[in-house]
């Protein structure tokens, strides 16, 4: 295990963290699980030429180190979905955007909420069983509370591209 050694080294030397995503086995490692988040070690560390208790060591390392999350995504488009929608939210003067954010966050209706600027504070995706469903949602969680000053609806009309689900993030 010459190549192990090798790597070992160059990130102590480094100062490297054997989880950091900048060290370059790690990086490959990401790259590969993206493609495939179901490849066996032993594949992995075939076609990296490493030792398959390396790459199970450096995903467990970037597991515990919260660079590294394995994951199934489902695209709500492909498994027909009643109800799903952008809810641009305007938060109320006496909160801030990221209670507002940890609050919603929360439910499981709730795929994708971020901070953004501009006319609103917060945009969440919200992806429903049925409109009875998403109905509720917006009755429990948005009207009525005190730290939602606004909040406008933008429901799917036709989807055209759906990048964000099946695009490799750069690592």
């Amino acid at each position: 295990m010459p190549k192990l050694k090798a790597v070992e080294s160059s990130l102590e030397h480094s100062g490297q963290s054997k989880s950091s995503p900048e060290d370059k086995l790690n990086r490959e490692i990401i790259l590969m699980l993206q493609d495939d988040g179901r490849l066996s070690f032993k594949d992995i560390a075939g076609k990296l030429g490493v030792s398959e208790g390396t790459i199970r060591n450096r995903v467990q390392w970037m597991k515990e180190a919260n660079v590294l999350k394995i994951v199934a995504l489902a695209d709500p488009m492909a498994i027909k979905y009643k109800a799903d929608a952008m809810i641009g939210i305007k938060v109320s003067n006496h909160s801030s955007p990221r209670k507002v954010a940890e609050r919603l966050s929360e439910q499981l209706q709730v795929v994708y909420v971020i901070w953004v600027s501009g006319r609103y504070d917060l945009l969440i995706e919200v992806v429903c069983e049925s409109q009875e469903d998403f109905q509720d949602f917006l009755d429990m969680h948005c009207f009525g509370h005190q730290d939602i000053d606004q909040f406008e609806v933008m429901t799917t009309i036709e989807m055209f591209k759906n990048q964000f689900l099946l695009k490799r993030q750069s690592v």
